[in-house]
């Protein structure tokens, strides 16, 4: 979003608005969800509150447009929960280089971040500003026909410190899902990969999360409580998740479980390796059993690898095997595109991402 656009995109954050849901692109589609990752709006490392610009961009709608032309219709928007000053939108800032970034925790502490959506607390006032924003994208996407999904980027916590506020907690969420209680194509991703938490903690949260959306009226969206231990799938059932999140509740019954996996050594997506040419449906079989078991259904929420021929192999095998289990994989979600990624070796952002150019036209037909 441009710049001068800021203050007129603050007041879209009361106006979400319901698509007819047979608007839905969802014609021809072999799983229900084919996305992207947008990064961007959680950038700035160590400024919870950061200059539009400079330390943080939004989304361009020409690049959303190009990824629905090649048969995307989820967009995973990841931004910060803190705000900007109106004093800091009226200054000129300067033009930023597009960093070359790793796909690491300090640097994406916070991405929404929770801490620019309520300035200093989880309980104070939306910022209209970076909830304008928010409000923007998601109705530019939504109003074609894709889903739009929320999601803070915070990994559990809140200025630095592991959330334990459950009750703010869901106030937050109450917050936040109200201006979206009529547009069904929203999703809401309670928090991106919980981590080193008490597993009871993770589950509380994630309850909170889902008491406080449909608390605010919002009862037609899905939502996707994520996990502890980074919510990894190979790791679903060892960490605990499955044991503890299978007793969460939802008056509506619209819970997909949001799972992550990456095909490195260590899963933790920093690599351009892959282990081996089948690890993606390998480190998807345990979760896959237990979803069935369960009879609950699953978004793979980020996963991504390097360009190369054994993990295009592995990306291919995975693939399918969702493709043959979409009775419980309802898709998945690339990580990551962004204007600011530069030669990010998973970058999908157009035209000359190395994932764009060189993943994309391999996987798109596992999805449409």
């Amino acid at each position: 979003m441009l710049f001068n656009n800021l203050l007129a995109a603050a007041a879209l954050a009361s106006t979400a608005f319901a698509v007819p849901s047979e608007r839905r692109q969802n014609s021809d589609r072999k799983m229900k969800w084919f996305g992207i990752n947008e990064s961007g709006a959680e950038f700035g490392e160590k400024n919870f509150t950061g200059v539009y610009g400079r330390e943080y961009i939004w989304y361009d709608f020409n690049t959303i447009d190009q990824f629905m032309a090649e048969g995307m219709n989820m967009f995973r928007l990841n931004f910060r929960e803190y705000s900007l000053s109106l004093s800091t939108l009226t200054s000129s800032p300067t033009p930023p280089l597009p960093p070359t970034v790793q796909k690491l925790e300090n640097l994406l502490t916070n991405s929404i971040v929770m801490e620019r959506l309520t300035p200093g607390s989880l309980t104070a006032p939306l910022d209209p500003l970076y909830m304008g924003n928010l409000t923007e994208q998601i109705n530019y996407i939504t109003s074609k026909g894709a889903y739009a999904m929320i999601q803070p980027h915070n990994y559990g916590r809140f200025l630095g410190n592991i959330i334990t506020d459950t009750a703010g907690f869901k106030t937050w969420w109450t917050k936040v899902a109200a201006p979206f209680k009529d547009n069904e194509l929203v999703v809401f991703d309670t928090n991106n990969e919980y981590h080193t938490m008490p597993q009871q903690l993770v589950f509380d949260l994630n309850q909170a999360a889902i008491d406080g959306i449909r608390a605010a009226g919002a009862t037609k969206q899905y939502i996707t409580p994520e996990g502890n231990s980074w919510s990894g799938a190979w790791t679903w059932i060892s960490s605990g998740n499955a044991a503890s999140l299978i007793n969460l509740r939802d008056p509506q019954d619209k819970l997909i479980f949001q799972m992550h996996q990456y095909l490195d050594s260590d899963g933790s997506g920093t690599s351009p390796n892959c282990v081996s040419g089948t690890v993606l449906s390998e480190r998807l079989m345990a979760a896959t059993r237990w979803l069935k078991q369960n009879r609950k259904q699953a978004v793979l929420g980020e996963f991504a690898s390097g360009v190369n021929a054994q993990c295009i192999a592995a990306l291919k095998d995975g693939l399918a095997y969702m493709g043959q289990n979409s009775d419980v994989w309802l898709g998945s979600i690339w990580w990551a595109a962004g204007p600011w990624w530069g030669d990010y070796m998973y970058s999908m952002e157009p035209p000359n991402g190395p994932a764009w150019t060189g993943i994309l036209p391999v996987i798109k037909g596992y999805f449409v």
